[in-house]
């Protein structure tokens, strides 16, 4: 299954927020993946590295894959959040 959401941070999947998304994928036993919309190279979503080296900014296409369904919603639904941290 696969879903494309644009992404919510203001900072894009920078730090923080690749971080929060790593820490949830790696809840899951299946892998989760993740890509730049319209590109066919994709990034294990459990590492916050793999994630920031994506360079998806703020409005960027980002697809979600993965065989779990309820991770693919979950990843998703952060990905569309504004995950930066606030002062």
């Amino acid at each position: 299954m696969s879903k494309t959401v644009v992404v919510g941070s203001r900072i894009g999947l920078h730090a923080a927020p690749a971080q929060t998304i790593a820490s949830e994928a790696s809840a899951y036993e299946e892998p989760v993946l993740l890509s730049l919309a319209g590109t066919d190279e994709s990034v294990n979503a459990n590492s916050a590295l793999l994630i920031m080296m994506l360079g998806a900014e703020c409005g960027a296409r980002v697809t979600v894959t993965s065989t779990n369904a309820d991770a693919v919603e979950r990843i998703a639904g952060l990905i569309e959040q504004d995950l930066t941290l606030h002062d």
